[in-house]
């Protein structure tokens, strides 16, 4: 930052830190506590699609390393109905601190790749016994998170108000994204 971005009050954007998503384990244990909201087991990395040789080595890479944990489901590649792929990560709903492993290893992954500048977001997805869906979704590129969500059906609509309680029951645990305009719906998203 120059002396001209000091006197005009301009700052750089948070950058991504993808050790923010150690903190959702701990993030998990106060939402169940105050919204009885618990893990499914479901995570998943989102990115700008890419095609080519670079990014299947890169692809084979994250399926090795992940695989390579004896017993546990393969880790999918899948496309949304908006052009994005995502990265899949299926664990029992208890080993959240595993899942945010296999998350924080598919980013890091195709981050040392070059791919850093596709990755868009991770999410990991809750649930509580009335069957309503959450997830925590962090912004690669803000490194923040939000709370995203989706009211059961196929209306496209979110549940603004658990949004904002989550919001506020986890504003001292994670680093909650502040402009509104930026928890962008994720219609569609595996895990949701």
């Amino acid at each position: 930052m120059g002396l001209l971005d000091i006197l005009l009050g301009r700052s750089r954007p948070v950058g991504p830190d993808l050790d923010r998503l150690f903190a959702l384990p701990s993030a998990a244990v106060s939402l169940e506590a105050a919204a009885s909201f618990t893990p499914t087991g479901q995570g998943a990395v989102c990115f700008a699609t890419v095609e080519g040789a670079a990014f299947e080595r890169t692809h084979h890479e994250i399926q090795a390393l992940l695989d390579a944990d004896a017993g546990r489901s393969p880790v999918e590649l899948s496309r949304d109905s908006y052009g994005y792929s995502w990265l899949v990560s299926h664990r029992s709903p208890g080993e959240l601190p595993l899942l945010v492993n296999d998350l924080h290893a598919v980013n890091s992954t195709l981050e040392s790749g070059g791919f850093g500048p596709r990755l868009l977001c991770s999410l990991a997805g809750f649930t509580d016994a009335e069957g309503r869906r959450l997830a925590l979704v962090y912004l690669y590129k803000r490194g923040t998170f939000y709370p995203f969500a989706p009211l059961s059906g196929d209306r496209r609509q979110r549940d603004n108000a658990l949004e904002l309680r989550v919001r506020a029951v986890l504003a001292d645990e994670l680093a909650v994204e502040d402009d509104l305009g930026r928890w962008f719906p994720l219609w569609g998203a595996p895990g949701v």
